[in-house]
Formats: structure tokens, sequence, C-alpha cells
């Protein structure tokens, strides 16, 4: 079996037998992904004791937690981990059954195709930055650790209630794919027929984000890239998370939060 869930944060509580019932029969052959933002890989530097209880509460499931990335992870830490060869794609493995599905590979999950696609744009980061300048750069928000002056950029930003990150704390410019990775995608559905069971992703495609936004969520370079790879590909179903909700946009397309469904 195979169920999906939305982001998680660092703190996969929802998966406890009291959410998540399900699992009292399930093994180590079934599977729970995670559509982005995992965030058990977010220290700075190495894994913490939070990250660690966590991580080893999922190991000790009955199911395999699988996840795509999302635009909360570390990656400078996820990205240097060691790829392993997994279900015909590759992998990083933060425990045996903890399995990060990297961008733009299509792997052979219970006898269905799926392709998985994480990262996407920041929605908190635009801290004192004016329209212009975000409109050129949508990172030009971000601080950076060695700014003289960003402690004093950090009270006016409390001051303000406006938001914003630290390049390399805690946020990664790798939330956003490189053109690489994104021509990898295409390389891997073309390899596939451009076929696929099902699509997990972070972000959405755009007409899906016209659609849950009436109009109000902008199109970026991924959710564009996402578009053209829904129009080409025949697929049955598309789950992603992100945008913190829960709703059926299309007979194919849904955005996940909170709730755990299973999709096969």
């Amino acid at each position: 079996m195979i169920f999906v869930t939305g982001d998680t944060h660092g703190e996969p509580k929802r998966l406890n037998t009291e959410n998540f019932p399900e699992q009292k029969e399930l093994c180590r052959e079934d599977y729970v992904i995670i559509c982005g933002d995992f965030g058990l890989v977010f220290a700075e530097d190495k894994e913490s004791k939070t990250e660690t209880w966590w991580l080893n509460w999922l190991e000790d499931k009955n199911f395999t937690t699988l996840f795509v990335d999302g635009n909360h992870e570390n990656f400078d830490r996820l990205n240097a981990m060691p790829k392993e060869e997994w279900q015909g794609g590759r992998v990083h493995k933060l425990r045996e059954h903890v399995i990060h599905l990297m961008r733009g590979e299509m792997y052979r999950i219970d006898g269905v195709d799926v392709f998985a696609f994480g990262g996407a744009r920041s929605h908190d980061i635009n801290g004192l930055a004016s329209a212009e300048e975000l409109r050129r750069d949508y990172t030009a928000g971000i601080l950076q650790p060695d700014d003289p002056l960003i402690y004093e950029k950090r009270k006016i930003l409390r001051t303000t209630r406006c938001s914003t990150r630290i390049e390399g704390v805690d946020w990664w410019r790798a939330e956003m794919p490189s053109e690489t990775e994104m021509l990898h995608g295409y390389e891997t559905l073309k390899a596939n027929h451009w076929k696929a069971d099902f699509i997990i992703s972070h972000d959405g495609p755009a007409s899906s984000l016209a659609i849950l936004g009436g109009g109000a969520l902008a199109s970026d370079p991924l959710t564009k890239y996402f578009e053209k790879i829904k129009q080409r590909t025949d697929y049955h179903r598309w789950f992603f998370g992100h945008h913190h909700m829960d709703h059926q946009i299309t007979a194919q397309d849904a955005v996940i939060y909170h709730q755990i469904t299973r999709i096969f």
C-alpha cells in the first residue's frame, strides 16, 4: 500500500497510531510519502538531537517513510549525503527505511511508477527588499550571515513584522531546482515514454495553482516547468504540498497537508 501526506516541518507526529491507525496492519513494503518540507534535515551543521529522535521514531515504524524535499530543508547537508540506487531511482537514505526521493527520478514502488520532483520557492523571505528588488530577484530580501548590520536588520524586521531568513542558516538557495535537475526530469519522463502512475512534488503545476488560488498564486519557473510536465505526461494522480491545505483541485491533481490518503 502507498499513502501520501503533506508537509511535516520536522515534526511528523501525525504519523502516530492515533492519527494513522492503518499503520498497525502495514509492513516495510508499505509506504508513506511526504510531499516536501520534511524538515528533519534542517539543523545547520549536523543532525540535531531532535532530528535523531524523530528519525529513529520513523525508523521504528512498521512502514517505510519516503519524502521529496520542499523549500525548508538544509540542502547543504541533504545533497552531501551518499547517493544510492533504490527501486529504479537515486535516493538519499537517512535511515534504512527513511528515504529521500531525489528530483527527477522515477521509482517502481509497490508495482506502480512514481515520478518525484521536490523543491519550491519560499514565501517568507521578502524581508526589507522593495517590490522592484523582489521583481528582479525573489531572494533579494534574504539576509547574509556575515552582514555587519544583520542584528539591526533583524530588529527592524521584528518591529515591522516582516519575515525573512538567513542564507545557510535557515534558508538555502537550492530550494529551487537547477536547469540540470529540470532537464534530468524531462529525460527521465522521456525514457519512461512520458507515463507515470503518480507524480509527487512539493509545489504544483501552474494551472492547478491558478484554480487553487483563484488567480492569486503567482507562477514561477518551477510551477511553469510542472505545467509542461502536466500537459505532456500521461499520469493518473498528482499530489503536492507547500500550500498548507487539503483540497482536490481537479480529478487528477490534489494539494495535501494534514490528510493521510491511501493512493494505492
